[in-house]
């Protein structure tokens, strides 16, 4: 969806509950390449200890013939894609369900994430927040989906207090001009 420069806002503070409606579709902005520290890394720190994800030569006699990223990397970066346009003012994710991985993703994939909302509702005990579901997929940059689930979160409303702006300001004026 194009922006008329003269309407964007100067200050960007995410979407909130009001903001989102059943049907939105969010493309995120940038595309992020995988690296190979990106998932050795990931997989150290998660402790998975399935060769497949970070030695060579296992890798190269599976199907796949090459290191496989690990599919928990995918979900967390698809959805890191998404939350400038969906959740960036979240209370916190209530679930994923759904997931899918039906295509591998590799050290070199560039992966970019689309999002649409399914439902909204009122939350029945906190009145700071809505409640969303979105189904997101990942692309990578053959046009090939590599993951799809569903996410459901609580995202705070347009001027709670929780939101309200926290930038300290400054005690001084401007000294360069």
């Amino acid at each position: 969806m194009a922006t008329d420069a003269a309407t964007a806002p100067k200050v960007w503070e995410g979407r909130f509950y009001e903001d989102l409606d059943v049907g939105d579709v969010f493309r995120s902005r940038f595309g992020r390449t995988v690296t190979e520290y990106d998932n050795v890394l990931f997989t150290g720190l998660t402790h998975n200890t399935n060769s497949i994800h970070f030695d060579a030569v296992h890798a190269g006699r599976t199907q796949f013939g090459q290191i496989l990223v690990n599919s928990t990397f995918t979900l967390a970066l698809v959805t890191g894609l998404t939350v400038q346009d969906t959740s960036e003012n979240a209370a916190a994710n209530l679930a994923w369900t759904d997931i899918s991985l039906p295509n591998p993703v590799f050290v070199g994939d560039t992966l970019w994430a689309e999002s649409e909302v399914l439902d909204k509702r009122e939350s029945r005990s906190n009145p700071s927040v809505g409640i969303v579901a979105i189904r997101t997929r990942g692309i990578n940059q053959r046009r090939e989906v590599v993951i799809e689930y569903k996410r459901t979160f609580m995202v705070f409303k347009l001027g709670v207090l929780e939101v309200v702006d926290t930038f300290p300001g400054a005690s001084e004026w401007w000294t360069v001009s």
